[in-house]
């Protein structure tokens, strides 16, 4: 069905919304809604050329199989986005901000614990959130100093996107590999010593560039609020939980995780009914929070800000969330009409598996290793474990290699506008570029008895 009507109108939808989504910072379009919009028309034409035929079932099929697969991913994310979003609340990465910038540190040593922590935090809180925060260290303590901060930022971003390969917490495309049981938990750590190579090599190319000058110590000091810790110790057990669902329950690990969620539930509620205590003694707060005796200048009551768990859950990121819905339903119906068996056969049987899988780190900095990785995944080659492990890492990492290649190096184009581009990126591809195949060199070498 590659060369019907159908079919070559859907590629072009398809085609049409990923362009949208690269301009994304230049038209101000959210990411979402183009691919929204394609999935949802891409599958008006497959249900229209299966019924041409008389086939009514296979689109029903095939479409709830997508959205069990996205059902998966949305809870496992909301469950993790909104733990990050509670501990952001509870001053937790403020607090870290502030210790790292009070320090005093030279800029090369700057340089080297940014990226060592965003390539430690990644791993648990997602390399999104890592290079956010660690860009705002990187941009706090280099202020003016433009050639320091453009380098930094790209080594947070390689060091976060390489965190975030060995660990199913740390990236979409690893979350995805795990959830279809392609590699088990423990297994992903197997390509931890070519993801530390892949950051490592560029960053130490890099750091030569940085000079060993002391800008002067800030004196901020922000302290964590109240049930921080505790917050951290459940988002740990919540990770715990997760895992074991998958490996000794064979359940999906989203279940685990919305379990977490319930456990940050009745603890918000706990947290809920202590503040309010501490900011109004034992009065009691009428339903909606407000304090019968505190009287605005207006004569309204006061409302009492509380800890909030459905707050944290309205901020975690919609627009990523339903981007995947879009994504997964896309690729889902372009392989309906038989592109990603196509594509498959020309990736994984005339090229081979090793080269495909490079090939894989690729393109997912030019377009984005979500769809790239779930439409390896829809094709489902016959490959070793190793190769399993190879293009986790591949999909992982090659992103690095353009600022546009992932969610780590868009977020920090936003916040470091104009200082950190896509063409001050560029400049060091070539660095990333070694990274990444010193990575793959090293992962064939190290883990060769995978690849039986």
């Amino acid at each position: 069905m590659t060369t019907t009507f159908y079919g070559i109108v859907a590629v072009v939808l398809f085609v049409a919304a990923y362009s949208l989504v690269i301009f994304e910072e230049q038209l101000h379009l959210r990411k979402s809604k183009p691919v929204m919009l394609a999935a949802g028309l891409i599958w008006v034409l497959v249900a229209l050329a299966y019924g041409a035929m008389g086939d009514t079932h296979t689109p029903h099929d095939a479409i709830k199989h997508n959205l069990i697969e996205y059902s998966e991913l949305f809870l496992f994310l909301l469950a993790a986005m909104t733990y990050i979003n509670a501990m952001d609340e509870r001053d937790v990465f403020q607090a870290l901000r502030s210790w790292l910038v009070g320090r005093g540190f030279t800029l090369r040593v700057v340089f080297w614990v940014t990226g060592l922590l965003a390539f430690l935090i990644s791993p648990l809180a997602d390399n999104l959130t890592t290079a956010l925060l660690m860009g705002a260290v990187v941009m706090a303590v280099g202020g003016s100093n433009q050639k320091f901060v453009i380098v930094a930022c790209i080594n947070v971003v390689v060091a976060a996107n390489a965190g975030g390969a060995f660990s199913p917490f740390g990236d979409i495309t690893t979350l995805m590999v795990w959830q279809k049981g392609k590699v088990e938990f423990a297994e992903f750590f197997a390509i931890f010593l070519p993801s530390l190579v892949n950051w490592l090599i560029p960053a130490v190319i890099m750091s030569l560039t940085v000079s060993k000058e002391r800008p002067e110590a800030m004196d901020e000091t922000v302290m964590m609020k109240l049930g921080a810790k505790r917050i951290i110790a459940l988002f740990i057990l919540t990770i715990i939980t997760a895992v074991s669902f998958h490996n000794f329950l064979h359940l999906p690990p989203a279940t685990g995780m919305m379990l977490g969620l319930g456990y940050l539930g009745f603890f918000s509620y706990y947290l809920k009914k202590k503040e309010h205590r501490l900011i109004t003694g034992d009065q009691p707060l009428d339903m909606i929070g407000h304090n019968p005796d505190e009287h605005c200048e207006e004569g309204h009551h006061g409302h009492i800000e509380g800890f909030d768990l459905f707050r944290k859950i309205a901020r975690a990121e919609w627009d990523t969330l339903l981007f995947f819905y879009g994504v997964i339903l896309c690729v889902g119906g372009l392989g309906q009409f038989g592109y990603l068996a196509v594509t498959s056969e020309l990736m994984y049987i005339g090229l081979g598996a090793t080269w495909a899988n490079v090939l894989v780190g690729f393109l997912s900095a030019i377009v984005d290793n979500i769809p790239v990785m779930f439409a390896v995944l829809t094709m489902d080659p016959v490959m070793s474990h190793g190769q399993w492990l190879l293009v986790t890492l591949t999909a992982g990492v090659g992103g690095s290699m353009l600022s546009i290649g992932s969610a780590a190096g868009v977020a920090l184009m936003g916040t470091a506008r104009g200082v950190y581009t896509f063409a001050n990126h560029l400049k060091w591809s070539w660095a990333v570029a070694l990274g990444y195949a010193a990575s793959i060199m090293v992962h064939l070498w190290l883990n060769a008895n995978y690849f039986h």
